[in-house]
């Protein structure tokens, strides 16, 4: 073997090893994140209003100096990451300051759009399943979280008050930042709607936002009742404890979001069937609207198309398989859904980053 073959084996041999390396060491950025929201800093940088020293950083963090490099560490990789960007300094052009950018700006947590809550995602609780996850592979447990926690992660929620109003913090502000494009870009969906109700819709943030733009729309969310108890009514809006897979209050229409992702096929057509129950007929106007992710089908095929909505389906997938015990699906499978369920037709109305809103008809 010449010299140029061994150097093209060496490099292919190294380059394999550190993308391993970045794979195993990707945590490390997920904790990162959430050190940033818990340290405030995204809201520190944003009532700063200009590009931000480092030392004025650490100031306002009333950190001890010798915290300083490693702050500085910490922000290199977010500034990499394009969580934070940096801007020369006006007293200084060789200085740099750090600003916001249109991800950090979504962990602001003033906002109704905040994802601050994301992190809900990188907590104890729900990371623990994955330490099983081989163990569930060769047959513990329904689930890899019931692996992990001896129980189901609903009844795990419904025992834990502090990571139950996590989780609907979570969910909440997830409504708000996608609900404030969906009554945009998919206006039509519920124009003419005269009620509607938001199953699996918890603390009713979706619901809010939808009678904020649609103030002669009706909305029940249904939940659980330990999860709607003690929840004050609002204009518009109506509580309702249930469970979706007994029955659904009647409407014009079923709003779903990110609730069958939860739940494997077979629930998936009970739910479904129960919504059908609860609309009136197509002529009617009757429609189960749905907001979940349609996984991209030809990923595999076409490696030059991977791109992050491609990816973070896939990891959501991963994810909800080792929580709930659910899973994301490809337009063929959402189908395949709907038709055992005996709708007679539906159409994605557009595509919303990872999720899209998809419309189904009786």
């Amino acid at each position: 073997m010449d010299s140029t073959s061994q150097e093209l084996k060496t490099n292919e041999l190294m380059q394999a090893q550190t993308q391993l390396y970045m794979h195993a060491l990707s945590f490390a950025k997920s904790m990162a994140i959430k050190c940033v929201v818990e340290l405030g800093i995204p809201n520190i940088i944003h009532s700063h209003g200009k590009p931000m020293p480092l030392y004025s950083l650490v100031d306002a963090l009333s950190l001890p100096p010798t915290k300083t490099e490693y702050l500085n560490r910490l922000m290199r990789l977010m500034v990499y990451s394009g969580i934070f960007s940096t801007e020369s300094l006006e007293k200084n052009q060789e200085d740099k300051g750090y600003i916001l950018t249109a991800t950090s700006k979504l962990l602001i947590n003033t906002t109704k759009t905040t994802s601050s809550a994301v992190i809900f995602l990188i907590d104890p609780f729900t990371m623990s399943p994955f330490y099983f996850l081989s163990a569930w592979f060769r047959g513990s447990g329904s689930t890899p979280f019931e692996a992990a926690h001896g129980m189901t992660i609903w009844n795990a929620l419904e025992q834990n008050p502090e990571i139950r109003k996590t989780f609907h913090d979570a969910m909440a502000g997830d409504s708000g930042l996608l609900m404030s494009v969906i009554v945009n870009e998919g206006k039509r969906v519920f124009e003419n709607l005269k009620s509607l109700v938001d199953v699996g819709g918890g603390t009713g943030a979706t619901a809010q936002a939808l009678v904020e733009a649609f103030p002669n729309l009706e909305c029940m969310v249904l939940d659980l009742p330990n999860v709607i108890a003690d929840l004050p009514g609002a204009t518009n809006i109506v509580f309702i404890g249930g469970d979706m897979f007994d029955s659904i209050p009647r409407a014009d229409a079923v709003l779903m979001k990110t609730i069958l992702h939860d739940w494997n096929d077979m629930d998936c057509v009970k739910i479904l069937q129960k919504c059908r129950e609860a609309i009136p007929s197509r002529q009617e106007g009757g429609k189960v609207i749905i907001i979940d992710a349609v996984m991209n089908e030809d990923y595999i095929e076409n490696k030059q198309k991977q791109d992050s909505i491609t990816e973070t389906q896939l990891l959501l997938d991963i994810a909800v398989m080792g929580g709930p015990g659910g899973k994301e699906r490809t337009e063929k499978e959402w189908e395949k859904l709907f038709l055992e369920s005996d709708f007679s037709g539906y159409k994605i109305i557009c595509t919303l980053g990872f999720r899209s809103l998809i419309e189904v008809y009786p």
